[in-house]
């Protein structure tokens, strides 16, 4: 086998990319490693995300910590801060966004069972303390990723990388 050379995985992705109909957006509650930040940010590119709305201590993309693992790709990627995942919440809802939050708590169902078909924003938190309380309620649905090993939890960029991927995977499958 042969791998794809520069003009035609530029080819695939677009017709990968002319696929999309609906809005995807991240929100990170006060996700404070800058280099889970930046590995989120690479993830949001290439899954097309097209806005992070950071909240709490989540650092701001154009910091050099987060520039090392973002690799550039932040210019790609569209970003407001806000004094906590709730008002980013707030704001993503306002921005026409239904809201699904990535936590594991009773509430939650496995993420494969939420429809993410629409214009939707899916929340990630903290490295240890999670999504806060007050974040949790102001989705509109709390989703978490069924796991089989031994490991009760990912980590947050990981975790934010397969809700990216299950999102688009179930809009693309309307094709």
């Amino acid at each position: 086998m042969k791998p794809l050379g520069g003009t035609d995985m530029k080819r695939l992705h677009r017709d990968w990319r002319r696929k999309l109909d609906h809005r995807l957006d991240l929100v990170l509650d006060d996700v404070t490693s800058p280099f889970n930040v930046g590995a989120i940010i690479r993830t949001a590119a290439a899954y097309r995300v097209e806005h992070l709305w950071l909240g709490g201590a989540t650092p701001d993309p154009s910091s050099a910590k987060v520039g090392k693992t973002a690799l550039g790709t932040e210019r790609y990627v569209r970003w407001s801060h806000h004094p906590d995942g709730a008002a980013a919440v707030a704001g993503a809802r306002a921005g026409g966004l239904r809201v699904v939050g990535l936590e594991l708590v009773e509430e939650a169902q496995p993420l494969f069972h939420i429809d993410l078909t629409g214009d939707v924003a899916l929340v990630v938190g903290h490295e240890d303390r999670g999504v806060r309380r007050a974040t949790l309620a102001a989705c509109d649905e709390i989703a978490y990723l069924p796991q089989a090993g031994r490991v009760g939890s990912l980590n947050v960029a990981a975790a934010a990388a397969i809700a990216c991927w299950e999102a688009r995977r179930q809009q693309w499958q309307l094709d």
